[in-house]
């Protein structure tokens, strides 16, 4: 295993382990990012082939969280590897899951003793180490968490030193701006074309780009795309409605944010 050790950082990073929409294409893998800040590390949804790319660059031991969206196992599967790991690893304190209510039951281990569960609904705010989350439902069905995710400065003792928003999975009745204002990083959805609007409940590039927008966010970080979709077509759609930064991530990418 590389990266059993983590310098601690003073600049907030989002490391991409999976980025695949509703299903994992050749190669990729379902929706999972680890923050890592200062001393803090959270690995933020679990999506299938997480676990194995989190193991490629730090040891899953040195997590102090987990946080899931919501229950459809392209974001949640892997929590039940990470159950079996702790087992075999002996931690000595079990990995504490944040999670939407009824999530803890979709999962195999979720009695297991490795994992302390704690439910987080709409309007919630929890501290993790130097990060500050607070949530807000999406517009998805089951239900489902966005989230901001704040960096504590050292210098001022708040948390102020970066902002980073994930829309999760949400279709296109759903708002940024709910999460506020100053977001520095967007970690947005955008799973197909134009062409897909209204059958299925996620966002187009041209939607992700006008809610981006609306919210006036510095980068545009771009996932969640269906493995078919053309990353050039989204882009452009994108593009079409946000003039600020776009990217679309890519396993294995450390993104300062």
């Amino acid at each position: 295993m590389s990266g059993e050790t983590r310098d601690a950082s003073l600049t907030p990073v989002v490391v991409v382990l999976g980025c695949d929409g509703s299903y994992p294409g050749p190669g990729g893998a379902g929706s999972g990012y680890l923050l890592n800040y200062s001393t803090t590390s959270v690995l933020l949804d679990a999506g299938p082939g997480v676990f194995a790319n989190l193991q490629k660059v730090q040891d899953p031991d040195l997590l102090d969280a987990v946080v899931l969206s919501h229950e459809h196992p392209d974001h949640r599967s892997d929590v039940d590897s990470l159950a079996l790991f702790a087992r075999h690893k002996d931690r000595r304190r079990p990995v504490d899951v944040y999670a939407p209510p009824g999530l803890r039951e979709k999962t195999y281990y979720g009695d297991d003793t490795e994992l302390c569960w704690h439910v987080v609904e709409p309007s919630y705010q929890i501290e993790i180490g130097e990060l500050s989350l607070r949530f807000v439902a999406t517009d998805h069905g089951p239900p489902t968490l966005a989230v901001r995710v704040e960096a504590a400065s050292t210098e001022l003792g708040s948390f102020s030193g970066g902002v980073l928003a994930y829309s999760a999975d949400t279709g296109a009745d759903w708002s940024l701006e709910e999460l506020g204002v100053g977001i520095d990083t967007f970690l947005c959805e955008a799973t197909y074309t134009h062409v897909y609007e209204g059958t299925f409940r996620h966002l187009s590039g041209r939607q992700a780009g006008a809610v981006a927008g609306g919210a006036r966010v510095e980068k545009l970080l771009l996932t969640h795309r269906w493995p078919t979709v053309s990353k050039d077509d989204v882009e452009r759609e994108v593009r079409e409605e946000f003039g600020g930064s776009v990217h679309s991530v890519r396993i294995g990418e450390t993104i300062p944010w």
